[in-house]
């Protein structure tokens, strides 16, 4: 389960006042995706825009992404809030549903102690029996989680991985020493650092860029695994021209942008109060794609 590339998909969303979920955009994404040859589909995360999604709706696409996907890949639901009652709350609904792992991301806001951090996930993980993926944002949380709390944290049967979004490749050998010996997985969430982190010992990647670029993520996976350095080399290096022009937006509008101009799926624009992007960061858009052959 914990093994090659994961995409965390975007939420889509129709261009009406409410800005509700287009479900028929999810499952023309979803169905590319997986065609493309992606080890499993991962919702409701930073991409996901869990962050201004209510809970009914966080039920209602639940539900029709596992019924879209069919048990073709595996399904991570993102279910980490705040207080560790709402986080357990979501999470055994999402068990309920059939969901096949949860990715639990840390409180934000405020910055809970190690001790607090530990207590958190061992009483999520102590309600649920599904696996659970620790969810590492610091830069998005303000809060990192020690290579100390998850070697504890690992030592638990049903936490089973961890993604990590740092960037920070000392964090992510942390983790894979912190690993050892367990079974649990470490999974890079920056899509620059994945050859990096392969190498450290991770075993798969959550990667944004994947929505988009998913050939040249499910090579790099290939490469990767066969030890084709050359070929991976160069497919780590081509990611970054789609990188380049993610800091033209707020998360997740480019990757957004990107998925309608290149004509995958209608996924609309990212909630308010993220705007839409304007026709000269299309442009650069278009440059992009045209460099992957997208258009």
């Amino acid at each position: 389960m914990f093994e090659g590339i994961i995409t965390p998909i975007v939420t889509p969303f129709n261009r009406d006042e409410e800005q509700s979920i287009n479900y028929e955009a999810a499952e023309q994404l979803i169905n590319h995706i997986i065609k493309k040859g992606v080890n499993g589909i991962f919702i409701l995360g930073s991409n996901g825009e869990f962050h201004v999604i209510n809970e009914e709706e966080k039920m209602a696409f639940a539900k029709k992404v596992i019924k879209i996907v069919d048990h073709r890949v595996p399904v991570f639901v993102g279910t980490g809030a705040c207080s560790t009652k709402e986080t357990i709350y979501l999470s055994k609904k999402m068990e309920e549903i059939g969901a096949d792992a949860l990715s639990v991301i840390t409180p934000y806001f405020i910055k809970p102690t190690d001790k607090e951090l530990y207590e958190h996930f061992k009483e999520v993980a102590n309600n649920v029996k599904i696996p659970i993926v620790l969810y590492n944002i610091p830069k998005s949380t303000g809060c990192n989680i020690s290579k100390e709390v998850t070697a504890r944290l690992a030592r638990i049967d049903n936490i089973q991985a961890i993604k990590d979004s740092s960037g920070d490749v000392e964090n992510l050998k942390g983790y894979i020493e912190a690993a050892s010996g367990k079974n649990f997985s470490v999974l890079v969430g920056s899509d620059s650092k994945i050859s990096m982190g392969y190498n450290l010992g991770a075993t798969g990647a959550i990667a944004g860029t994947s929505n988009v670029i998913t050939d040249i993520l499910v090579k790099l996976n290939k490469a990767l695994k066969i030890n084709d350095t050359k070929t991976a080399e160069v497919l780590q290096a081509d990611i970054n021209v789609l990188r380049g022009v993610l800091k033209l937006g707020t998360v997740p509008s480019i990757i957004k942008r990107s998925i309608e101009l290149a004509n995958i799926a209608p996924v609309g624009p990212a909630r308010k109060p993220v705007r839409e992007t304007m026709p000269v960061v299309d442009e650069k858009i278009r440059e992009m794609l045209k460099h992957y052959q997208l258009i």
